[in-house]
């Protein structure tokens, strides 16, 4: 099953639409939820009549079905209750701890942080920024929307509750982070809203690429027309069902929380390339004593996508332009 949520005038929350898995034609689901947060709500019902409907479009034509277009798409959830943010890669989290200067983060539990989640970009929407002084990053990441979770839930009573996976492009202002880091309270300023490929797929969709809560895909990462990371998702140290376990220890999780993986990153970066830009910088200060490669510039294009085990559209694409605020 692969959902989108298209744009609707003077509707911030757009209208849920059901995608075919060619990407190449959508139908409404507005007669199961008008919103994918609506249906998240009432995942019980709801869920099974949208892989209903998938399965239709997916194998005749529909009444009411029309041509997909990404352009036109926000995010999967444009506004989220809640999105909480990990850093599950060891590869990049060793290596900016050395970078910074700072113990290695601990292997015994996951990292996490609760960042602004209105709104989510849309996968084609210029991004405004206030400065290039601020040090502008893209970070490429894989995340998951669960519905209403419990407190006190195990991993594999997690793993129940993960209804849709998603890509994300956590963008980041470099120079403000070390400043919020040593606070100790986490991210304000240095964290701006997210954005989100155009389609939300079911675990399923993923098929042998979703492994123990990994997404074993390469995220294809450009960077103004050129490659500049295809790292693979599958080196999580927690899978996403031991993130949304964490996440929910002492608290239930409202439906439709987003939770992220962090910035995908394998051991072999040099080899592969990084999914942002200060994991490049730290290799370059390790391996020449300083960075050399500048963060964005207004302009700028960033363009991730992860497609299936056949190349095939999954996620879609997510395709970015930095202007000035």
């Amino acid at each position: 099953m692969r959902l989108s949520t298209l744009a609707q005038e003077n509707h911030p929350d757009g209208r849920l639409v059901v995608v075919s898995a060619d990407h190449r034609r959508c139908v409404s689901a507005a007669a199961i939820a008008a919103t994918l947060q609506q249906a998240m709500e009432n995942w019980s019902e709801a869920g099974p009549q949208l892989e209903q409907l998938s399965q239709q479009l997916n194998t005749a034509h529909v009444a009411g079905e029309q041509e997909f277009e990404p352009t036109q798409a926000l995010a999967p959830l444009p506004r989220s209750w809640q999105w909480l943010d990990a850093s599950a890669f060891e590869s990049h989290g060793r290596l900016m701890s050395k970078v910074f200067g700072m113990d290695d983060p601990p292997r015994d539990r996951p990292l996490m942080y609760q960042g602004v989640s209105n709104p989510f970009y849309g996968p084609c929407e210029p991004v405004p920024f206030r400065s290039e002084a601020d040090g502008i990053d893209f970070e490429g990441e894989f995340g998951v929307i669960v519905d209403e979770v419990p407190m006190g839930v195990t991993p594999d009573q997690a793993m129940q509750h993960i209804r849709l996976v998603v890509q994300i492009n956590d963008w980041s202002l470099r120079v403000l982070a070390p400043v919020e880091m040593k606070t100790g309270f986490g991210w304000v300023q240095a964290k701006p809203p997210c954005s989100a490929a155009p389609v939300a797929v079911s675990p399923e969709e993923l098929g042998s690429a979703w492994n123990n809560g990994r997404v074993a895909l390469d995220l294809l990462v450009d960077w103004n027309g050129k490659r500049f990371g295809a790292a693979n998702g599958e080196a999580m140290s927690f899978g996403f069902h031991e993130l949304v376990a964490h996440a929910a220890a002492t608290r239930s999780l409202v439906a439709g929380t987003i939770i992220g993986s962090g910035t995908v990153s394998n051991e072999n970066y040099r080899e592969i390339g990084s999914s942002c830009i200060a994991e490049r910088r730290g290799i370059e200060i390790i391996d020449q004593g300083k960075p050399k490669t500048e963060f964005m510039k207004f302009g700028d294009r960033v363009r991730m996508e992860a497609t299936d085990l056949d190349d095939g559209p999954l996620f879609g694409v997510i395709d970015q332009e930095v202007v000035r605020a």
